[in-house]
């Protein structure tokens, strides 16, 4: 189909229908030295049949069907039930926007109740707010919830925290004179001495990522002590299926739980939407951000759901509110909530110790390669680093040619170029882990 330019008249008849009289007087704004100095490289116009008909065809580029997943770092490829699809794909719950009418939005109110109720019996904290919209968001609003109820202006972060993570906090912080301490490592986690050096008087919160950004497990119950010596709030952010097996951190001593909770019956989704887990012990219950769903009785004596002790003018405030998120992404909640009621107890503990019993069985494979070692000796769920004699990423361009992510390199965030993460769930398949050792032996030599 031939396509045929907007001749001068028709340019300047748009131009003077929008009241402007040049194309550059619509992007005055935008400095000169960074405008494209060339012709865009649009290709022609195509009718309905020709564009769907050139869509597939790049589709087609993608790896998909057989593709072995061991990319982690925050985003995990687990099963993810086909009931959650079924219930969110519900028009009463696929285009809801906000409960804060009761009386026509029982349904979702119960939703949100039960994934409090769920989350809190996960953690073993009190109170869980209706989520939040991502991990890194959820760790930035205990940070500001913790300076806020200590009066303090420091925070101290034991162990290896997600780099992006760190980034979040540091852009909550930079204009509220929040101070972040970094702590020295060991071994891949968190240098008791130094975290004991950085937590004083002035200290609202530690936190504490449990597995680590490395994957390790990090000594939860010696740094709970630390805080709690000078006072100050303990942060855990948590891998909700590690949960499973691990301890929960509402048994360690943790005053706020955070956590990213992709995890928990959501897909990959290209990096998102996502879903922030916020939950704290019973003293912190009305600052918690966002969303808190209550079960109360009506006029009739019938049981009803409620949004309780927030209000929206809790978060128009602005710097005075206890947070501006008023807001939660609902449909990666109810998803949640599903997968929770799917599996149960039994089944996340089942699916825990899979992720574990798979992750530990490749490393252990993989050790036995000539030049690839564990990068730590520390315990670990099922992420964990591995140090390879050559690049890693040319070690993981190679084996996606054999349709296999092989892993994240630490070079995205300034790591050893030979540095490589790898995360393993209950999605793969004994001979995809023999399949990933033999391939990546090859790769290396």
């Amino acid at each position: 189909m031939t396509y045929y330019p907007a001749t001068d008249d028709e340019r300047q008849e748009m131009l003077d229908a929008i009241g402007v009289k040049t194309f550059e007087d619509l992007i005055a704004n935008i400095p000169a030295d960074i405008r494209l100095k060339k012709n865009l490289n649009i290709p022609p116009k195509l009718s309905e049949c020709e564009t769907l008909r050139e869509v597939y065809r790049i589709a087609e580029e993608n790896l998909h069907a057989g593709i072995s997943n061991y990319l982690g770092a925050g985003s995990y490829d687990h099963s993810v039930p086909s009931a959650i699809s079924a219930i969110t794909g519900r028009s009463e719950f696929y285009t809801a926007y906000t409960p804060y009418q009761a009386e026509v939005s029982q349904g979702t109110l119960q939703a949100i109740y039960e994934y409090q109720t769920m989350i809190c019996q996960l953690t073993g904290m009190d109170v869980s707010n209706a989520s939040m919209y991502d991990g890194g968001s959820a760790l930035a609003e205990a940070v500001l919830l913790a300076v806020a109820h200590t009066k303090r202006t420091e925070v101290v972060i034991a162990g290896a925290l997600h780099p992006d993570y760190l980034n979040i906090i540091e852009t909550y912080c930079r204009s509220q004179n929040i101070n972040l301490r970094q702590t020295d490592l060991h071994d891949g986690a968190a240098d008791l001495s130094a975290v004991k050096s950085a937590v004083d008087d002035n200290t609202a919160a530690v936190i504490v990522q449990h597995p680590n950004f490395y994957g390790c497990l990090e000594d939860v119950y010696e740094i709970g002590d630390v805080a709690k010596s000078k006072n100050a709030l303990y942060i855990s952010v948590v891998n909700p299926i590690s949960l499973g097996l691990l301890t929960p951190p509402g048994e360690y001593g943790a005053d706020i739980m955070v956590g990213e909770g992709q995890p928990l019956g959501i897909g990959l989704n290209f990096g998102g939407p996502y879903l922030g887990t916020f939950a704290v012990k019973e003293f912190l219950m009305r600052k918690i951000p966002g969303r808190l769903a209550g079960v109360t009785v009506d006029a009739d004596g019938e049981r009803g759901f409620v949004l309780t002790l927030q209000t929206r003018e809790q978060q128009i405030r602005r710097e005075k509110a206890t947070s501006n998120i008023c807001t939660n992404q609902g449909l990666m909640m109810l998803a949640a909530t599903v997968y929770l009621a799917l599996l149960g107890k039994q089944g996340i503990q089942e699916v825990a110790n899979i992720c574990m019993q798979k992750s530990h069985y490749l490393a252990g494979k993989i050790k036995e390669i000539q030049g690839c070692t564990l990068k730590f000796g520390r315990p670990f769920f099922n992420e964990f680093v591995v140090s390879l004699p050559k690049s890693a990423e040319s070690i993981v361009e190679k084996l996606t040619q054999k349709k296999i992510l092989a892993g994240v390199p630490l070079s995205k965030w300034g790591g050893d170029p030979n540095d490589l993460m790898i995360a393993v769930t209950e999605r793969r398949l004994k001979k995809e882990l023999d399949n990933y050792v033999q391939e990546l032996t090859i790769a290396i030599k």
